[in-house]
């Protein structure tokens, strides 16, 4: 369902948010703390103390979606640096997802092929 959504940006709020917060919390906070509007084509993710489990929040025509992800082990890798955000394309949320470090060398450059030879 991540995949489907139309979001332009991924912003990643730092550091750890209290993952009891539900939709209205998430936007709150979105809106309030990090001064953006929840109600934009983005995704916004949060991460608890522990950095195992994840939320996402969007918002789509007439409603948000929350997505969440739990990890059974492990950890994501997190940035902790302070408060505030951190915008990525949605190519690095899913390194994040899959467990990949924000901070490694890019994969293979994406190559924007016009011409057929």
């Amino acid at each position: 369902m991540l995949s489907e959504c139309d979001a332009r940006r991924v912003y990643l709020a730092c550091g750890s948010t209290d993952l009891r917060k539900s939709i209205d919390g998430l936007a709150a906070l979105t809106k309030e703390v990090l001064h953006l509007d929840p109600f934009s084509p983005c995704l916004f993710a949060f991460c608890n103390r522990r950095r195992d489990k994840i939320k996402i929040l969007y918002w789509d025509h007439n409603g948000f979606w929350l997505y969440y992800r739990r990890l059974e082990r492990g950890r994501f890798r997190w940035p902790r640096e302070g408060t505030g955000t951190i915008t990525i394309t949605r190519r690095e949320l899913r390194w994040l997802l899959d467990g990949l470090s924000l901070e490694q060398r890019k994969a293979h450059p994406a190559v924007l092929a016009r011409i057929v030879v």
